[in-house]
């Protein structure tokens, strides 16, 4: 609405556009850019060009801002305003997915940028981004598949362990995870025990004691795995109060049935070790 220099009846309750910008938490010049592009106009105008708005648009205005913190461009909020509820969460479910797209990419972008650096750096990288704690972890009751297998062939493994056990009909509790029983690593014969967290006993069920390990979180595809090993090795090495005292255990914090990318796994790798009594 255009003015005649002074405030039409019934529009002496209006804002300033600083007084506007100051409640909405936004600058004028946004403010002025949104009226150039159609997505929130002034209730009214001066003929000096002064703009004036209902403090009622300060809902509207916040709806923008929300959205445009969602990722919608600027373009594309304006046709989103007047949706039904329905409408709008069917847009905004297609963003959040959108959104995970994006942050996998990004995830990816990054381990490269770790990956470029440590090779310049050295390896100091790998202690910034892995946090190696020593803890103390309960008891479990695992129900146990032990195999020599190829690396290839460690879901055929799960997916064998996890028909057992509803074969048997146990209950599952927790996680899934792998312990490593051979004296080396080998791609080609990996001797194995694969484990899972029961409820009952029965053949193949076991109980492996509470014990202390040392731990790092891995947040990744299982290919990444090996830089988690490193920073562990690492932590040893630079240590003399802990040493390893069994076999290693990779825990499937969030496996591939939890989650929608490999950029969101989430393995846990652990070291049972005891005290050396050479810590100075």
């Amino acid at each position: 609405m255009r003015g005649t220099g002074r405030f039409k009846e019934g529009v002496t309750n209006m804002l300033t556009i600083g007084e506007f910008s100051k409640r909405g938490k936004i600058s004028p010049r946004m403010l002025r850019h949104y009226d150039a592009i159609g997505l929130l106009h002034p209730v009214y105008t001066a003929d000096n060009g002064y703009r004036y708005y209902d403090p009622a648009q300060l809902s509207i205005l916040k709806q923008i801002e929300t959205l445009k913190g969602y990722g919608f461009p600027l373009k594309e909020i304006g046709t989103l305003l007047p949706l039904s509820e329905e409408e709008m969460g069917m847009r905004l479910h297609a963003r959040r997915l959108d959104a995970y797209g994006e942050l996998n990419e990004l995830r990816k972008k990054l381990r490269q940028m770790e990956a470029d650096i440590a090779e310049m750096e050295g390896t100091g990288i790998l202690m910034e981004k892995y946090h190696v704690i020593v803890m103390n972890a309960p008891a479990q009751k695992v129900f146990c598949l032990r195999r020599v297998i190829n690396v290839s062939e460690t879901h055929s493994l799960f997916a064998e362990l996890l028909k057992e056990m509803e074969g048997q009909g146990l209950t599952r509790t927790g996680t899934t995870q792998q312990m490593y029983l051979g004296e080396q690593f080998s791609y080609d014969a990996m001797d194995v025990e694969a484990q899972v967290e029961v409820l009952e006993d029965g053949p193949g069920v076991k109980t492996l004691p509470a014990g202390m390990f040392a731990a790092v979180t891995h947040v990744g595809p299982y290919e990444t795995l090996q830089s988690a090993y490193e920073a562990v090795q690492k932590w040893f090495d630079a240590q003399n109060e802990y040493e390893i005292c069994g076999p290693s255990i990779e825990r499937y914090i969030k496996d591939e049935n939890m989650v929608k990318s490999p950029e969101e796994l989430e393995t846990g790798i652990l070291f049972p070790v005891r005290k050396t009594g050479k810590a100075d």
